[in-house]
């Protein structure tokens, strides 16, 4: 049983669209041919050398956090990650990352954290804007003349929003304007008033087909001066990004919160940490897998009762308990984003089915592994 490794990677890049990543983050695939097929997949937060030698001969190690996240001049089969590196091509093995990009599809890491604490996702925490620059085009043309200026717009790459073509919108109305000496007026006479009636036509286009679509016009419409506009859209908020807004089925003292995460989670040496008034009730509630202190502003503003996250620091967390009533329950990072693992096999299992077997790494990586207690 095989598949091909372009297919793991369409079917990936599906459910975590890489152009969710953030500018700085590394993601895709790091080693292996597309070419070739893959006869297994192995899913880990981390790529490290235990868990890469557990993947079988002709695998897939699909990771969440990247190998080479930053920048290397090496990856010498002497050094760290080079051996690894080496290790998989050696044995026909490939690795895969998806990881701000799987931090902010719907759904994700915070989705699957979510689930695992038992909660209703009702929204997203930091919502990603959306990143398709678009421009409105709004152009007066006489009426004769308006279909053929929508049809080079169109064959410009206007008026496509989404899996829809051929998107405008049209209204009547008088225009204006009176020729000085030197113009060539199509309609009307030098010196003269003219009114004529003319559609309003308004049409998307992307920003970076700007000057196309513009040439395109000019070329269409009849007058040597068209009136028209261009306005770059504003970005708007989606139904993607990092963190989670959700609410727990009956509400619960804070003590009884911060116990279900630490049952809902798997455990390590660094366990579960809450602030706040171990009495107080929580019924909404902000998830964020992985270290989520950047978030604090959004989740104060978000009016939940309880934040979840990891790696929170000394200083952020004190500043924030000062300023606002929102308690904070922090777990370890990899304990927050190994719940994510079931997902992403849960994706590769729907796509390929039998074709393809898919496990959870049960290697535990969180790089704290000696608990001490007095």
């Amino acid at each position: 049983m095989s598949v091909p490794l372009r297919d793991v990677i369409a079917a990936l890049d599906r459910a975590y669209p890489p152009a969710l990543a953030h500018s700085w983050d590394s993601v895709g695939l790091v080693c292996g041919d597309p070419a070739e097929d893959v006869e297994s997949v192995t899913v880990a937060v981390d790529a490290t050398a235990a868990v890469a030698a557990s993947v079988p001969d002709g695998g897939l190690l699909l990771a969440h956090h990247p190998l080479l996240l930053r920048g290397v001049d090496t990856v010498a089969a002497d050094t760290g990650k080079g051996a690894l590196i080496h290790s998989l091509i050696r044995r026909g093995a490939a690795l895969f990352s998806a990881h701000t990009n799987a931090d902010a599809a719907a759904p994700g890491v915070s989705d699957a954290l979510a689930e695992a604490l038992g909660l209703q996702v009702d929204g997203v925490l930091d919502p990603a804007e959306s990143r398709a620059d678009l421009d409105k085009w709004v152009v007066f043309v006489p009426h004769a003349n308006a279909d053929a200026v929508r049809d080079a717009m169109f064959a410009a790459g206007g008026g496509q929003i989404g899996d829809y073509s051929h998107c405008s919108w049209m209204t009547m109305g008088v225009g204006q304007f009176l020729p000085h000496e030197g113009a060539t007026p199509t309609i009307g006479m030098v010196g003269a008033i003219e009114q004529v009636a003319e559609d309003r036509v308004e049409v998307i286009a992307p920003s970076r087909l700007r000057r196309a679509v513009l040439t395109a016009m000019r070329a269409a419409h009849p007058y040597e001066e068209p009136a028209f506009d261009v306005l770059t859209l504003a970005p708007l908020p989606s139904d993607v990004g990092v963190g989670r807004i959700c609410s727990l089925p009956e509400p619960e003292p804070l003590s009884a919160f911060a116990s279900r995460v630490a049952r809902g989670l798997p455990a390590t040496s660094w366990g579960v940490r809450a602030s706040g008034d171990p009495d107080a009730l929580v019924s909404r509630v902000a998830v964020c897998g992985g270290a989520g202190d950047s978030l604090l502003g959004a989740v104060t503003r978000s009016g939940v009762d309880v934040y979840v996250t990891s790696d929170l620091r000394h200083h952020p967390a004190d500043e924030h308990r000062r300023a606002s009533d929102v308690a904070l329950v922090d777990v370890a990072h990899w304990a927050s984003e190994f719940p994510w693992c079931e997902q992403a096999a849960g994706v590769l299992r729907a796509q390929f089915g039998d074709a393809l077997p898919v496990r959870v790494s049960q290697i535990r990586t969180d790089p704290w592994n000696v608990e001490i207690t007095c």
